[in-house]
């Protein structure tokens, strides 16, 4: 092969130099130069046509990246990247055969070239590094490790790794030398790279403690964001607020600072309803038999009143308790029996987890009146049927208070002071 190398540039060079004027060298150069760009530019468009017709005929109709666009866009770009890697080492190769050794553009094409497939081959790696990334995002489960953080830090480690390697080649020099002189600029270098490393680091521990994930409802008022996690990166978290607006919060605050995660209430299959109506406390008191009588004939109460009374009923008669002096004896007052009524209520309604805790309970009296919280779960955590099902639950109690002679506490409005005056 040699030999017929040097028998083919002895011919162009005879030729050359009997059929053109001027230099034989300049022309045979001229030649091969010529010929080295036709064939890499050929190269170029036969790589990138193979890989188009592959990625068209084997993975794009294959039901598993069926309408990934994205995904076979980068694909396409990988394969036009790694061309063009291909393409700058056969250059040199083809340089090297047809150039001899000494000539100056020979060491410019070596210089080039070799910058040439080092930066393709950086731009390769980003660009199987984002394929990855995508077939991630389109998994229905995805996993909690932070695979967004983990490739941006390969990419900047093999960014920093390939800019060494670059300035080495470009010296003539050992990469091992400019290595061995990082070591005094590493002061700076963690100063510099200060978010990636506690980014990286966060994301580690948040992936084995398992305590974030893309999808979660993040809740972080120090940061302003409440709502859905679109995206863990390196240095930062992209937050969705309900009102559609973006949060970005430093990986690194999720370690150290607090946030509520409400993963827990999606996994559990039910959201809590916790709030309060205030009764007015003067409207607290016994019922009487008319009152019994009345409320026995809500079906929700019915079996309660009717077994109650007889308990009481056997109880003061043990006690031989005076029944004219309203304080001896037991009675039934309003509000108890209208918590009896909300409890027999919450377990009947079909919107209401029934294996999770319910309780209804009277709260410590305030200047606002008698707090009577409610405390349940939903058996939906949907945003919009949670709240649906938590309106409709407080419009019944409204309504049904005054069944049991309650009123709602309410502070004086500027309309019951003019009625007032009016009166007055």
């Amino acid at each position: 092969m040699t030999e017929t190398r040097a028998q083919i540039k002895e011919f162009l060079l005879a030729w050359f130099e009997a059929n053109l004027p001027g230099n034989a060298f300049f022309w045979y150069d001229t030649i091969v130069i010529l010929w080295i760009t036709a064939f890499a530019v050929a190269l170029h468009y036969f790589i990138r046509g193979v890989a188009k017709r592959f990625i068209t005929d084997k993975i794009t109709n294959k039901n598993t990246l069926q309408g990934e666009n994205l995904t076979t866009t980068l694909i396409q770009r990988l394969a036009r990247q790694l061309s063009f890697a291909f393409q700058g080492a056969l250059v040199v190769i083809q340089a090297k055969l047809w150039i001899a050794e000494g000539v100056w553009f020979l060491h410019v094409i070596e210089v080039v070239t070799d910058q040439w497939i080092i930066l393709f081959a950086l731009l390769s790696l980003f660009t199987l590094l984002d394929i990855l990334q995508s077939i991630s995002d389109k998994r229905e489960k995805r996993a909690h490790f932070p695979l967004r953080g983990l490739l941006q830090t390969v990419k900047l480690v093999a960014s920093v790794l390939t800019a060494i390697l670059a300035v080495s080649l470009l010296m003539d020099k050992s990469p091992l030398i400019l290595l061995s002189g990082l070591g005094a600029l590493s002061a700076v270098l963690l100063l510099v790279f200060k978010d990636p490393i506690l980014g990286l680091v966060a994301g580690i521990q948040l992936s084995a403690n398992n305590m974030l994930a893309v999808g979660d409802w993040l809740e972080m008022p120090k940061y302003g964001a409440d709502g859905d996690v679109v995206d863990i990166a390196l240095t930062t978290v992209k937050v969705r607020n309900w009102d559609k607006t973006i949060t970005t919060i430093p990986t690194y605050a999720l370690i150290s600072d607090s946030f509520k995660n409400w993963r827990g209430m999606s996994e559990a299959g039910g959201r809590r309803i916790k709030r309060s109506i205030h009764v007015e406390m003067s409207s607290v008191c016994f019922l009487n038999k008319e009152q019994l009588n009345e409320l026995k004939k809500a079906q929700l109460l019915s079996d309660y009143i009717t077994s109650t009374i007889s308990e009481i009923e056997k109880e003061n008669a043990d006690k031989k308790a005076d029944m004219t002096v309203m304080q001896n004896g037991r009675r039934m007052t309003n509000v108890g029996t209208f918590r009896k009524y909300l409890v027999s209520y919450l377990k009947s309604h079909p919107k209401i987890h029934q294996s999770m805790t319910l309780i209804v309970r009277q709260l410590e009296p305030t200047t606002n009146g008698l707090p009577i919280e409610i405390y349940a779960f939903t058996n939906t955590t949907s945003w919009n049927a949670y709240e649906d099902i938590q309106s409709d639950i407080f419009d019944h109690i409204i309504a049904v208070l005054p069944a049991f002679s309650l009123r709602v506490h309410e502070a004086p409005t500027g309309n019951d002071i003019r009625l007032l005056v009016k009166n007055v």
